[in-house]
């Protein structure tokens, strides 16, 4: 080791419980800095650090644009500024993995998370800001019944192991009923700080699906404009099902999906569904190709015969694509349409304006149908009169409807026999989910990220699936569920913790969540022999932070001693990789490899982003020869950005051990070494 000895030594600098390593992301700060970032002058010093000066706020907006009044538009209610602040306020926990109860582990991009979703929206920030296509929540309706979602705790992460019954102390949780006062009140702050949260994790191009019911649905619009801005309001779809039995005046037959958008100018201009019939048109078109070769007339009649025979089968829009040449099934259709540009037209073969029928408008512009005449693509009835060739396989989409039709206990049907039991009340359709995904997902080979953090019975993540063996996708989805308990004396839960029963699994919801997952990827194989794709899922769960905190009992001597270890017992290596990739912001499913160096296990986590190595002794003698191993394999992977080298604090012999390690280190261009 050579080391200058006019230069001071490396430390490394141990990650305490109130470290920033140790808390999910720090929402405040990030906003203020892009603040900043803006405006220098609107950030000031104040009694807690980096503060916003409201006068000069003024000043840069124009005073009348600022208001302080409580008279202003806009929804309010009380408690509103409180349920703001829990969005804002890091949280300590981390999340466990738990392979056992995992399918396809080492290969999955799949998550599927038990916890407080508050929480656990939290803790995905550093990971999944600005990464998330789509999001669908189905959230608890207001009912009038208890809430199981309490945000007015001290200590999130004690109370939600209260709540679920993992720690003593039993179920917190707060009446809601319709003569309390605060029955929109409660229900408002329960969603307010998962907007908010949820918001972060989109896309710029992202997009929010939010089912609800005629109770909440002016309120959620309030709210979510709060959040997302009325200029990013997308529609309020109407989700067509059964009549109500109870409804007294009038029979409710639908519930509303709210869509918003992070930045609504980012979307495409359109939004596409496929066709019903379309993949059966494409084959009979295929097979007459094949049949008649070059003979395009004959292949034409013939698709004309198949399409009178199929009768009502397919639509009629699709029958219009009756023709056939080598690139597929078209139709020629006038390419004016009301509503189009007006202007004029020229045929770039004998520069002759052709006329506009009526009152239309042209579909293109004059290089637009140049290069459509190049293509061939054009046909020339007369001089003036056109026709334009399109291809089914160009226009194979619709534009969604704003309402979407469930059939009555069709999704319940089939969920029951997926699981071979009824579990589950009023479980949402797969099929009109799926609709969502590829509305918002179309067919990409990229890796669209959907989020549902009420995940209930795992309806996004069996649509997810589903929709990636229809069009052979490679879309990803997380979930969040509370695993909150079911009680075999309630009548209403008594079946579900059964099912648990037989299953030798906890009774709580998110055990029935993951049977679902486990179905309905093992049918979606059975029935799709031939896709490849994900299926898998990996499990997740809420917990206190493996790093001890500092919790001072009034005996000193005592204290230190507890605290030597500043890992939790009882946490595995797994556990603490997984908190230093939430936590480092990395992808809970990056690669992540391992290597024996000098006898110790070294982990590689996003091919060298995050060096770990978490064995409990590291001696004097064995640190020069870790040091360089560990340097060596660093070289050798050659990581795209800074990387990040973690020990645990407590395995070093003594403090020249952990001295030389990070002099060699350094040297090799190491700087960033960090301990637990």
């Amino acid at each position: 080791m050579n080391q200058d000895a006019t230069q001071p030594a490396p430390a490394i600098a141990p990650i305490a419980a109130t470290d920033a390593l140790a808390q999910s992301a720090d929402i405040v700060s990030a906003n203020i800095a892009q603040l900043k970032a803006l405006f220098p002058e609107l950030v000031t010093e104040g009694k807690d650090g980096a503060a916003i000066n409201v006068d000069v706020l003024k000043q840069l907006v124009g005073d009348k644009t600022v208001t302080e009044a409580d008279e202003k538009y806009g929804l309010n209610w009380h408690g509103k500024r409180r349920a703001r602040q829990l969005a804002l306020t890091p949280s300590t926990g981390t999340l466990r993995p738990c392979p056992d109860e995992s399918v396809d582990w080492d290969t999955t991009q799949n998550l599927m998370i038990e916890g407080d979703n508050l929480e656990v929206l939290k803790l995905l920030q550093k990971s999944y800001a600005g990464k998330v296509k789509l999001i669908y929540i189905d959230p608890p309706y207001n009912t009038g019944k208890d809430f199981v979602y309490p945000d007015n705790f001290q200590d999130s992460i004690k109370n939600y192991l209260e709540l679920t019954g993992q720690v003593e102390g039993g179920a917190k949780i707060s009446s809601n009923t319709e003569a309390s006062g605060r029955f929109h009140t409660d229900w408002l702050n329960l969603m307010l700080p998962r907007l908010t949260l949820a918001r972060t994790l989109l896309r710029e191009d992202g997009v929010l699906f939010i089912s609800i019911d005629d109770v909440e649905v002016a309120n959620l619009r309030e709210a979510c404009e709060s959040v997302f801005g009325a200029e990013n309001f997308v529609a309020e779809l109407i989700w067509e099902g059964a009549n109500k039995n109870d409804a007294k005046q009038i029979g409710i037959a639908h519930e509303y999906v709210l869509v918003y958008a992070k930045r609504r100018e980012a979307l495409p201009r359109e939004w596409g569904l496929r066709k019903e019939g379309v993949e059966l048109v494409l084959e009979e078109v295929e097979r007459l190709k094949q049949k008649h070769g070059e003979d395009f007339d004959a292949a034409s009649t013939e698709l004309a015969g198949w399409f009178r025979a199929m009768k009502a089968t397919p639509s009629f829009g699709l029958r219009r694509f009756r023709y056939i040449d080598k690139r597929g099934a078209y139709k020629e259709d006038d390419p004016t349409a009301p509503g189009g540009r007006r202007f004029d037209l020229r045929n770039p073969k004998n520069g002759k304006i052709i006329p506009l029928r009526r009152n239309r408008g042209w579909g293109f512009d004059q290089a637009e149908f140049n290069r459509l005449v190049d293509d061939g693509r054009i046909s020339f009835v007369t001089e003036s009169s056109i026709m334009v060739r399109r291809y089914l396989h160009e226009t194979d989409s619709i534009t969604p409807p704003s309402v979407f039709y469930q059939p009555a206990r069709s999704a319940s049907e089939r969920l029951t026999k997926l699981m071979d039991s009824d579990v589950f009340d009023f479980p949402k359709d797969e099929t009109i989910i799926a609709k969502f995904i590829e509305m918002v997902c179309p067919l990409s080979k990229t890796s669209d990220l959907v989020v549902d953090f009420f995940a209930g019975s795992g309806t996004s993540a069996h649509a997810v699936m589903n929709q990636n063996a229809f069009d052979d996708g490679n879309r990803r989805y997380v979930l969040v569920q509370l695993p909150e308990p079911l009680d075999p004396e309630n009548t209403d839960q008594m079946a579900a913790a059964g099912y648990c029963d037989k299953l030798g699994r906890p009774r709580n919801i998110a055990e029935l969540t993951k049977e679902r997952l486990r179905r309905a990827g093992a049918k979606i194989k059975a029935d799709n022999p031939m896709f490849s794709g994900d299926t898998g899922f990996r499990v997740y769960k809420l917990d206190q932070s493996n790093i001890c905190a500092w919790q001072p009992s009034g005996n000193l001597e005592q204290d230190l001693i507890d605290n030597v270890e500043h890992i939790l017992p009882h946490r595995s290596e797994a556990d603490v990789l997984t908190e230093l990739l939430l936590k480092l912001g990395l992808d809970l499913c990056v690669p992540i490899e391992q290597k024996t160096i000098a006898g110790k296990t070294v982990h590689s986590i996003g091919g060298g982003v995050l060096i770990a190595c978490l064995d409990p002794r590291i001696a004097e003698a064995e640190a020069e020869p870790l040091a360089l191993g560990i340097a060596q394999w660093h070289d050798a992977l050659k990581p795209a950005g800074d990387t990040t080298c973690v020990f645990r604090d407590n395995a070093f012999a003594n403090d020249v051990a952990k001295t030389n390690l990070a002099v060699i280190l350094d040297q090799h261009g190491i700087a960033q070494v960090r301990s637990l």
